[in-house]
Order: C-alpha cells, then sequence, then structure tokens
C-alpha cells in the first residue's frame, strides 16, 4: 500500500527522536553480518556523531537508514516512518551526502546543483538559481560554480555535494565523512557551517572516522566497531571518566604510596602514574606523596580524552585528526 503524500512527517512512538532503530541487521550474501542487532536514538535537534573505524558498519546503517537498501532485519524510523516504507514521504525532508557525491564532471558545479534541484518535485523552479547560489555561498563554492566538476578537487566535490544536501530547508542532514578529502581550513568551515544549521534547528547525524570532528562538533555519539553498537550518548558522557594523574621521575614510589593510600587501578607509564580517583581528600594523597619524598611534578584529576575512551570500548584504534 503506497504512503500518504509527503507532508510533514511526526514521530510515531518513538518520543522525540529522529532516528530510532530496533535490532537492525544487515547480512550479506556468504554470511557477512555488516550490522548486527543495532538500537540506535538520535534526539531532535542534536548534532549526533557516528563514530567507529572504516569497516565497521557505518555507511551501511546509513543506506538503511536513508532506504537504499533493505536490513535483513529489525526495524527504522527516521522522522517518525518506518524506512523504508516511507521513503517517498521521508526524503524530502532529509538532506544526505553518502559515499561522495555523484557529480556530472562535463557540467559545472552550478549546473550540477541546477541538475539537482531540477530532480525534487518539491522544488519551486522561479527561484531555483536563487537556491542553488545560497547554496553554493554556504558552502564556499561561488568563486568556482562556473568550473567544470570534473576539474573539481576531492575536497571541492565534497562541498559540492554538501550543496546539494543544503538547496532546501531539511529537518534533517545525515553526511558520511563530510570532511572527507578537505584540508584542515575546509575542516573547520565544514564543522562551522554543521553548527550554524544545528542552530537553526536541523538535526545533523554525521558519520566519521575522526575524533576531533565528534569532539568538536557533535552533541551526541554512538561508537560501532565490527558492526555491533558499543555505546551511545552525549559526547560529554562518553569520555566523563576521570584519572588522578601524577607525573613523576619517581613512578614506582609513588604508585606503593598511591596503593597504600587506598587508590585503585594505579597504573605507571613512563614518568606518569595513573589512578581513579580517590576517595579521600586529594590533598591527602598529595601530602602522603610527598612525606615519602615522592618529587611531584604534577598532580591532577584529568578527564580522560575521547581518544582514550574510544579505544578503551572498541580496542582499536581511531585516526585523531584528518
Amino acid at each position: 500500500m503506497d504512503q500518504p503524500p509527503a507532508t510533514e512527517p511526526h514521530p510515531e512512538g518513538a518520543g522525540d527522536s529522529v532516528i530510532h532503530t530496533r535490532a537492525l541487521t544487515k547480512r550479506y550474501r556468504g554470511g557477512q553480518l555488516a550490522v548486527d542487532g543495532l538500537d540506535l536514538t538520535v534526539p531532535a535537534g542534536s548534532v549526533f556523531g557516528f563514530l567507529g573505524p572504516n569497516g565497521s558498519g557505518k555507511t551501511t546503517t546509513i543506506r538503511m537508514l536513508m532506504g537504499l537498501i533493505e536490513p535483513t532485519s529489525g526495524t527504522a524510523r527516521v522522522l517518525g516512518r518506518p524506512m523504508p516504507r516511507a521513503t517517498r514521504a521521508v526524503l524530502p525532508h532529509v538532506g544526505a551526502l553518502i559515499e561522495g557525491p555523484a557529480l556530472y564532471g562535463f557540467l559545472s558545479g552550478r549546473d550540477n546543483l541546477i541538475r539537482y534541484d531540477a530532480a525534487d518535485p518539491t522544488a519551486d523552479p522561479r527561484t531555483r538559481r536563487a537556491r542553488v547560489a545560497t547554496a553554493l555561498d554556504r558552502v564556499g563554492l561561488s568563486a568556482a560554480a562556473g568550473k567544470k566538476a570534473k576539474a573539481y578537487s576531492l575536497g571541492m566535490k565534497q562541498r559540492l555535494g554538501l550543496a546539494s544536501a543544503l538547496l532546501q530547508p531539511r529537518r534533517l542532514l545525515v553526511l558520511d565523512e563530510p570532511t572527507n578529502g578537505l584540508d584542515p581550513q575546509g575542516m573547520r568551515e565544514i564543522r562551522s557551517l554543521v553548527r550554524e544549521l544545528a542552530s537553526d534547528g536541523t538535526t545533523v547525524f554525521l558519520s566519521s572516522h575522526l575524533l576531533d570532528e565528534i569532539e568538536q562538533v557533535c552533541t551526541h555519539a554512538a561508537v560501532m566497531a565490527q558492526g555491533r553498537l558499543i555505546t551511545q550518548g552525549p559526547v560529554t558522557d562518553l569520555a566523563a571518566k576521570s584519572r588522578l594523574v601524577v607525573t613523576t621521575p619517581d613512578t614506582g614510589e609513588a604508585a606503593r604510596v598511591l596503593k597504600e593510600q587506598g587508590v585503585s587501578d594505579v597504573v605507571v607509564a613512563e614518568d606518569r602514574v595513573t589512578a581513579d580517583p580517590p576517595e579521600c581528600e586529594l590533598a591527602d594523597v598529595s601530602a602522603a606523596l610527598v612525606e615519602a619524598g615522592v618529587r611531584v611534578r604534577g598532580f591532577a584529576v584529568e578527564r580522560a580524552s575521547l581518544e582514550e575512551a574510544f579505544v578503551a570500548l572498541t580496542g582499536e584504534g581511531f585516526d585523531v585528526a584528518g
């Protein structure tokens, strides 16, 4: 049975989330399990980072969410509607950049966007050129708008793909590795644009393997590894575990004193001793170290970095920056 016309979708049973999956699974022919029982909730209004090493199932998940491939089992709801069944009702409210933009190399950047806009049945042709010009300006491509897309660098192609997703106001923007191929300045500009879109009320779902990208721009995140969801929640919570850090050349003696003070999970690494924050007063621990003759060069409780938290969660390394 056909879905209703593309009117504004409304959530149905998923609270104020714009993406909600339950046991979402994709197994390819040959038995490869790309996504395994994914339960994901993306809050409305968030900048949601979908993080994991390359090959962890991020792009397969996005393709299921956008109705490009069928799940093997489980369910996915986007803007309150079941996908892929409600693709025609949902996608007019979603801008997406997945696995790099599909461009006509023989056309200019501007003419590529005109084609994209003309393919949208909801787009008013009378204001097409104004929409295209605005989208090009937002991604910093106005000066190169007349240049053929085949002459664009990888970073410029990424920008043009993002511009195509911004031709119309969207409730949800889905970006798969949006800063791929960009130089550091280009990365900063795209992050700034993402923040601007979020402040305008658009929910942004951003897939990345770059920790820097997630930590700097996202409010919430989920971590994938080998097709499974490891954890999800506010970014501040995911890396919230703190450690006591003592910097000293006397690491062995410092470790002994900390254990005597009842401090747990003491780890020695080079000139640092780290441990769980003590339940007693920090001043008492510091005094005990000094009384034992430990030369203390640094004494602080530090929040674990996102890198440390994610490597601990997945057992795999990530790129910290592009």
